[in-house]
């Protein structure tokens, strides 16, 4: 049986539920612990550990492609069991495969150990984060849905980015790179205890026995959406496009940035936690603002236009300028500001199957997955055989395709709205014939 909506609490800030509060804070927490290696591990691999460039990024090709799948499964999963439950249970697999990754993997120094341990550890990581994305999608103020995402991915920003790179950037220094990333186990629990005892926002109403035929069919149903409702795929290509240069640049420029252009890796750290610090208040400002001045109108000239021109400008002016943090970091904030205006999606894709939240939020998140796939993948296949430059501006040229493709796509702001009024004008009709 489909979930029916339930009513949203009426008092929020900006599309700040009190109920969620905890779960954003969860958010921040967990992305922190799982964000704490993202901007050193490829250097330190490379450097460090002596693995080739080829290792590292067919490391996070793969680790990219499991977190796509995991993403999608995680929308499913959350209609389905609940998110509480699924994002608790990514708490215990995280902790267990990140310790099996540095035992066995990194202080073994055992490729194969460490590319299973990491694409299992990966699993997790989407489970949490975009099982709460379904229970926002529910439990926030439906008029106010983007913003409420924008919460989102401003806590996802403070974890992943903020903390996730300028903590290392004084704990390796004082601790090195091997026990900061086992210290990252600690943020990981505590984002999973504020989950699993402090959220209480509304989520899916789950009736009935959970039995793994009915998850069957709640999956295949899902996976049939996007070709019933070509707007779907269209959003779904659009978040793809998304952060390809992140996880890209998350790839090259770790290496690119301090063996080439000279930066030192503490410089190099916290120009790539700017990103992430700019994001903090962009999310949260595109998701207003996409509120009221469209979101295809957001992501259109803000998020396609921009992230083409500062992609492009977040290589070349370092290459042209040299290490200059100033110059460089000036890049970074278009970045940031760029990459935060596709936010809107977040709500679209609901918007686009009101009756059929949680499997459009499975297929955000499969995208969002698939983004980090593609932009490790566009590595794996063009740095070696068009460099650095050649790269960057593959990179560049998706996004204004993603330009173009926003012109295709139409949705209604209302339908979230409408769909719960006509759910509460449904629920008022059988109380008055009881």
């Amino acid at each position: 049986m489909m979930a029916t909506v339930a009513p949203s609490p009426q008092r929020s800030f900006f599309g700040l539920a009190p109920a969620l509060i905890w779960g954003y804070v969860a958010i921040a927490f967990f992305m922190t612990g799982d964000g704490l290696e993202q901007a050193f591990l490829s250097d330190f691999l490379v450097t460090e550990q002596g693995f080739s460039t080829g290792e590292v990024s067919s490391l996070f090709t793969v680790y990219g492609l499991v977190v796509a799948i995991a993403a999608f499964a995680s929308g499913v999963l959350a209609e389905y069991f609940g998110p509480k439950r699924v994002m608790v249970a990514a708490t215990i697999m995280w902790i267990v495969f990140h310790a099996g990754f540095m035992a066995f993997g990194v202080m073994s120094h055992n490729f194969a150990m460490m590319m299973l341990m990491y694409a299992i550890r990966a699993i997790a990581y989407p489970l949490f984060v975009y099982g709460f994305v379904v229970w926002i999608s529910y439990a926030a103020p439906q008029n106010k849905l983007s913003s409420a995402m924008g919460w989102f991915w401003a806590a996802y920003s403070i974890g992943v980015g903020v903390f996730g790179s300028y903590l290392p950037s004084y704990l390796i220094p004082a601790i090195g790179p091997v026990i900061t990333m086992w210290g990252s186990i600690i943020f990981i629990a505590i984002g999973g205890i504020l989950a699993g005892f402090l959220v209480s926002g509304k989520g899916p109403d789950i009736e009935g026995p959970r039995t793994l035929a009915g998850l069957g069919r709640t999956l295949a149903h899902t996976i049939a959406l996007p070709f019933k409702n070509v707007q779907l795929a269209y959003g779904m290509t659009q978040r793809i496009i998304n952060q390809i240069s992140l996880y890209a640049f998350i790839v090259m420029m770790p290496i690119v940035f301090v063996r080439d252009i000279g930066f030192s890796q503490e410089t190099w750290l916290q120009l790539w936690g700017l990103v992430y610090l700019v994001t903090v208040f962009t999310n949260l400002m595109w998701g207003v603002l996409g509120d009221r001045i469209g979101w295809v109108r957001t992501v259109r000239w803000f998020g396609s236009i921009g992230m083409a021109v500062s992609t492009l400008l977040l290589y070349f002016l370092p290459a042209t300028f040299g290490p200059n943090a100033w110059l460089t970091g000036a890049a970074v904030v278009l970045f940031g500001i760029a990459i935060a205006a596709y936010v809107p999606l977040s709500a679209l894709m609901p918007a686009l199957e009101p009756n059929h939240r949680g499997g459009a939020v499975a297929l955000l998140n499969l995208s969002a997955g698939l983004s980090q796939f593609v932009g490790s993948l566009i590595v794996t296949i063009c740095w070696g055989w068009l460099g650095t430059a050649g790269t960057v501006i593959v990179l560049a040229a998706i996004y204004l395709l993603g330009f173009a493709l926003s012109f295709k796509m139409k949705v209604d702001q209302s339908a979230l709205t409408s769909e719960l009024e006509a759910v509460d004008a449904e629920r008022t009709r059988a109380d008055a014939a009881a």
